[in-house]
Formats: C-alpha cells, sequence, structure tokens
C-alpha cells in the first residue's frame, strides 16, 4: 500500500480512534465513582492481596470465602473497626472492592483490544502511538500506584493513607485528562484542520482553571482519606466562624494541610470560592475581548453547580449518593475545562 492510501486510511479511522479514547475515558470516570463508594463504604482493605491476573476471578466456594476472610481477619481494620462481623457483611465490602479491581482490568482490556487492532491494521498515524503507549505505560503505573494504597491500611493503620489516596485519586484524574485530551485533539485532524497554537492571556486563564481544577480533585482525595467531611457540617459558618480557631494547630504546623481534619475542609473550601472566582473573572475577560464561547458557559454553569453540590452533600452529612454524584461530576468539570483550554489554545 502506498503512502497516500495509508494516509487516507489514517484519516478514515480517526472518528472511530477518538471514540474509543473517549470511550476509555468515560469508563475511567465510572472507575472514580466506584473507586469513592469503595472508600464510603470501607470496602478498599477487603482483599489483601494483589493479584494482577488471578486476581480476577472471585471466590468461587465456600472454601474459598473462608479463605478469603481468614486473611481480612489478620490486618487491623478487622480487629480494630469490625471484628465479630459476618461472612455475610464481609461479602458486603468485598464485593465493592472486587469490584474496583475487575473495573480496572476491564479498562485495560478496553483500551488494549483496540489499540492493537488499530495498529495492526495501520490505522494509526505515527505520531499518535508514542501517545497511547504512554496511556498504556499510565494505566499500568496506575494499577500499582493502588496497590501501594492499599498497602498502607494492612499492617499498622485502620485504613488507607490520605496521601497516597490523594495520589492514587490525583494520578487517574491525570490518566483521564491525558486520554481526553488527545482525543479532543484529533478533531482538528478529523476536520482536515492544522493546529494553530496561539497562547496567550486568555489562554494562561483557561490553563489556571485546569490547574485549580486538579488541585481542588486531589485536596478533594484528603477530605476523604480524612473523612473530614463528616465534621463542620454547617455553611458558610464553619465551626461557627468563616475563618474557624484551630486552623494549623498541629504537630507539626506545616503538615496541617494534609494531616489536620479542620485545615484540611476549610482549604477545600477556600480553594471552591477561589476556583468560582476565577472562572467568573475569566468569563468576563472573555466577553470583554469578544472571545465568549459556549465551552466558557457550560464551564462556568457546571463549577456553579458542583459548588452547590458540594455544600449539599456537606450539609447532609455526606450520603453516599450525594458524596459519588459529587466525586463524579468533579472528573466532569475538569474534562470541560480540559475543553474550554483547548479552545482557548486554538482560538486564543
Amino acid at each position: 500500500m502506498n503512502t497516500v492510501n495509508e494516509g487516507a486510511k489514517v484519516k478514515r479511522a480517526l472518528p472511530f480512534v477518538r471514540l474509543w479514547l473517549f470511550g476509555v475515558a468515560a469508563i475511567i470516570v465510572l472507575m472514580v465513582v466506584v473507586g469513592g463508594a469503595t472508600r464510603l463504604t470501607d470496602s478498599g482493605l477487603s482483599i489483601t492481596e494483589w493479584k494482577p491476573l488471578t486476581g480476577a476471578l472471585p471466590p468461587m466456594s465456600a472454601a474459598d470465602w473462608a479463605s478469603e476472610f481468614a486473611k481480612y481477619k489478620t490486618i487491623p481494620e478487622y480487629r480494630e473497626v469490625n471484628k465479630g462481623m459476618s461472612l455475610a457483611q464481609f461479602k458486603g465490602i468485598y464485593w465493592w472492592e472486587w469490584g474496583h479491581r475487575l473495573l480496572g482490568r476491564l479498562i485495560g482490556f478496553a483500551f488494549a483490544v483496540p489499540f492493537v487492532f488499530f495498529w495492526l491494521t495501520g490505522r494509526l498515524s505515527r505520531g499518535l502511538l508514542p501517545k497511547l503507549a504512554i496511556m498504556f505505560v499510565l494505566g499500568g503505573l496506575q494499577g500499582v500506584l493502588g496497590w501501594y494504597m492499599v498497602m498502607s491500611g494492612l499492617s499498622v493503620r485502620v485504613d488507607v493513607s490520605q496521601y497516597r489516596l490523594a495520589a492514587h485519586l490525583g494520578f487517574a484524574v491525570v490518566i483521564f485528562g491525558y486520554i481526553l485530551w488527545v482525543a479532543m485533539a484529533l478533531k482538528n485532524n478529523c476536520a482536515g484542520n492544522t493546529p494553530s497554537f496561539r497562547p496567550g492571556n486568555l489562554a494562561f486563564g483557561a490553563a489556571l482553571i485546569v490547574t485549580l481544577m486538579f488541585a481542588q480533585i486531589a485536596l478533594g482525595g484528603l477530605v476523604a482519606g480524612l473523612k473530614a467531611g463528616l465534621t463542620y457540617n454547617t455553611w458558610p459558618l464553619m465551626d461557627g466562624s468563616f475563618i474557624p480557631q484551630g486552623l494549623f494547630v498541629h504537630d507539626p504546623w506545616y503538615l496541617a494541610p494534609f494531616e489536620d481534619i479542620l485545615t484540611v475542609q476549610f482549604d477545600h473550601r477556600m480553594l471552591a470560592y477561589l476556583i468560582v472566582a476565577v472562572v467568573l473573572v475569566h468569563l468576563f475577560a472573555l466577553n470583554r475581548r469578544g472571545r465568549l464561547d459556549a465551552s466558557a458557559g457550560w464551564l462556568a454553569s457546571a463549577v456553579l453547580a458542583q459548588i452547590v453540590l458540594g455544600i449539599w452533600t456537606l450539609l447532609a452529612v455526606v450520603p453516599i449518593s450525594l458524596a459519588l454524584a459529587h466525586q463524579g461530576f468533579a472528573i466532569i468539570v475538569f474534562g470541560m475545562s480540559l475543553h474550554h483550554l483547548q479552545s482557548r489554545l486554538w482560538n486564543s
């Protein structure tokens, strides 16, 4: 096949490649939501071993279930929190964690099989191949990081480290964002357009929003890891005042933003306010320069909706339904911020 025909095949395949990547990104959002449910139901430590291949099958017999339950009984969470739980109760938390790990395996399958097909049939451009390889490596590293997180709760702690949980969540967002970014960029190639990156002040504002969104999600991981949302369930005041007493009262003080429940929740609130302010200023700047577009309007609306959802979740003392909606929608809003950034980079 000559070069012209190869190029035509790649071009015809681009819409399908985009659809595939968007599908993988959507499964990652689902993975994050299931991960949140695993955390909220205290299920994350129910499987005490990491078996990437053989662990795909759940316990198949009474003896298998007894073996898994016996392993769980050896960790601090069982001895100090769940001692005396029944096998039926154990199964309830086991299935959440098993489902979370199975979904991770399915993501790998959903990525690898189409990738091999597109690659072997010559439907991927040379420029796209390295990006897809990076995605594959990042997915593998995320699996390792997930087990590293679980390990933190198997020997001394009764739960996983909030640092590792935030890192696991943050890395999932990085993978989601990278896949989404590449998929969205292919749209211009499908239309035969050549990207013209002209970053300016408006693009800088969009990039700042993306950065703040990512930081807020990572901070939300710390909130979840410390179960900080179960305390100070009032708004707009926190412990009776907008700036509560007791901030940074921690030893050492510089770890308060990562380990002190009051400080972590306060930081999460303040960063939310900052994001709203930056988004509104950015919206005003776009309007003043005549560059206001649909992506900016939708992003601003989504940010405000996420703020309302967060407040609702806090006031309701973190019911699982609202908490999962808040976490899942955070990833969607982050994706919208990436879409807006691309629109600015192409049209600054």
